[in-house]
């Protein structure tokens, strides 16, 4: 499956869409996956002169590969600038995800970047690929490179991430596909500030429970998800269970595209 295919939706009745994803190693279906195809669910029913600047998605219930996942929108308001929609993911079990979007009328404004690319960092062309999925293309950056007092919280992770396919030139193609890579990392900058997470010889994936809660998404300048970005997180608070990773996207030139917020829930099984 390619990411065309993935972000295929068909109709199924008044502002509902079906979608299917690939089988992945842990089974099941992966977070991003979901939020993309959500996102491309309400964009299908707002005007094409609108473009997405911000998502909110809460993760509810593991979905399942082996079935499609129906969305369904609710148009909750169409302004002269902006408009706003929800999307619930469902599967047989009940609902999986609960999106809201919103989408606005481009507009001329000043446009001021606060927040840079982290000192000198290897390119995307001088470090080993070690992506789980065919989807996309990742190239980590070694911890050496990344300093912890870099960046405000502890956990810090950064790494090179694209497309494996050519996208074309559909703005929000790029947004949904940027959607799909953006779960990819938060969940590992929760592990690494936790002392779970710098135990030596320990077998992680036994140890530790993690599931994504929720996720953020503000769009913040145009990008190219086929491109290779920067995507930096740390994670900024762990409490309740509960571990708080924040993220930036950067293209290559340094634009920062995206701002990028997920709530992991992390449980020690050795405790329980």
């Amino acid at each position: 499956m390619d990411a065309h295919e993935l972000l295929r939706l068909e109709a199924h009745g008044p502002d509902t869409l079906v979608g299917i994803g690939p089988r992945y190693p842990w089974g099941g279906l992966y977070g991003g996956q979901i939020v993309a195809q959500a996102l491309r669910a309400a964009a299908a029913t707002v005007e094409t002169d609108l473009t997405v600047h911000s998502l909110r998605a809460y993760f509810i219930r593991r979905g399942d590969h082996e079935e499609p996942v129906r969305y369904e929108v609710d148009r909750i308001r169409n302004g002269r600038t902006f408009c706003t929609r929800r999307v619930v993911a469902r599967q047989a079990t009940g609902a999986i995800l609960n999106l809201e979007a919103s989408f606005q009328l481009v507009e001329p404004s000043a446009d001021i970047q606060t927040i840079v690319v982290p000192g000198e960092l290897p390119d995307a062309d001088d470090l080993v690929g070690d992506s789980w999925t065919t989807m996309f293309e990742r190239r980590m950056i070694p911890s050496r490179h990344l300093p912890p007092d870099g960046r405000t919280g502890a956990g810090r992770i950064a790494g090179w991430m694209r497309a494996a396919d050519d996208l074309g030139d559909d703005p929000l193609v790029h947004a949904c596909m940027l959607a799909y890579l953006s779960d990819d990392l938060p969940t590992d900058a929760v592990v690494r500030a936790h002392p779970i997470g710098r135990e030596e010889d320990l077998d992680k994936d036994a140890a530790v429970f993690v599931a994504s809660l929720d996720h953020t998404i503000w769009f913040h300048r145009p990008g190219r998800a086929d491109q290779w970005h920067l995507h930096e997180f740390s994670c900024h608070n762990f409490v309740g269970g509960r571990g708080l990773a924040l993220g930036h996207v950067f293209a290559v030139d340094g634009t920062h595209v995206a701002t990028i917020a997920q709530e992991v829930l992390m449980r020690d099984r050795r405790n329980r």
